[in-house]
């Protein structure tokens, strides 16, 4: 009952404006003193680790700027094996699997297109794994693999938060949600990463292209050349969210539901 009153509460709202709104509060420069109590409000009520970003709770201009800070020099230790698929953020895994019959589960009862999620791009493979972050976590999104971004798709639309009373009830939520594509290739083949955004500001940005999430922009799709080594940057949210990766069959995973990931470490070896 209680997933059910939050799920009709939201539909109410017109989720993408108010996500703007948000993310013109969450840009907004205040006056010093009022930022650090805003910011010592959010550390308190979500408890994020201060000791391993880069720089301290008085260096931050904004709330954006927080919550899309850096991690300090050997944060994150990269697992190196030639075998290793690593986590691309800090966050939780919700579900992992191979996928059948061109499906992935959400919730029970709830499923979404692998074609969907990919806005028509063909599926690069059959594994997948979605990892969710909370808003105490690390919010940029590192490649799992080496390899080339070589070619993107950003798919507008709505913003329906993703925190799991939300996951159960609303019917294709990944595929539903605005969402930044990300097509690598690798020496194991090629890996998709989906930057999907949530309510509340909504915005993704990559490092490949100029495209900013919920701000206006159209529909968008190219091919791009850019080489990046192993758990670099890709992109970062503003606000949310979750990742989804579509990975191929020569990988085994090495998480299960509701593991804990780190950025860098082992989620799933080369077969």
């Amino acid at each position: 009952m209680k997933d059910a009153l939050i799920v009709s509460a939201l539909s109410l709202v017109p989720k993408n404006l108010v996500s703007r709104w948000m993310g013109v509060f969450g840009r907004t420069r205040f006056p010093a003193v009022l930022q650090r109590l805003l910011l010592r409000a959010y550390v308190r009520k979500y408890g994020p680790d201060l000791d391993e970003c880069v720089g301290g709770i008085d260096d931050f201009d904004s709330l954006t700027a927080f919550f899309t800070r850096a991690l300090r020099p050997g944060a994150r230790p990269v697992d190196a094996r030639p075998d290793s698929i690593v986590s691309p953020v800090d966050g939780v895994c919700s579900v992992v699997g191979t996928v059948e019959g061109g499906r992935i589960p959400q919730a029970p009862g709830l499923d979404y297109a692998v074609a969907d999620l990919l806005g028509g791009l063909a599926a690069p493979g059959v594994r997948y794994a979605v990892l969710y972050l909370s808003p105490r976590d690390y919010h940029r999104v590192h490649t799992p693999r080496e390899g080339r971004v070589v070619r993107f798709r950003y798919v507008p639309g709505r913003l329906w938060p993703v925190f799991p009373a939300a996951v159960r009830r609303i019917p294709e939520l990944f595929a539903r949600n605005e969402r930044l594509v990300c097509w690598l290739e690798t020496d194991v083949g090629p890996i998709a990463v989906v930057m999907v955004g949530a309510f509340g500001v909504g915005r993704i940005r990559a490092v490949f292209t100029d495209i900013i999430a919920n701000s206006g922009a159209s529909g968008a799709a190219g091919g791009v050349e850019h080489a990046l080594d192993r758990c670099a940057e890709l992109g970062r949210f503003e606000l949310g969210s979750t990742v989804v990766l579509i990975c191929p069959s020569t990988i085994e995973w090495e998480i299960t539901p509701g593991a804990t990931v780190r950025l860098g470490t082992r989620i799933a070896r080369v077969r």
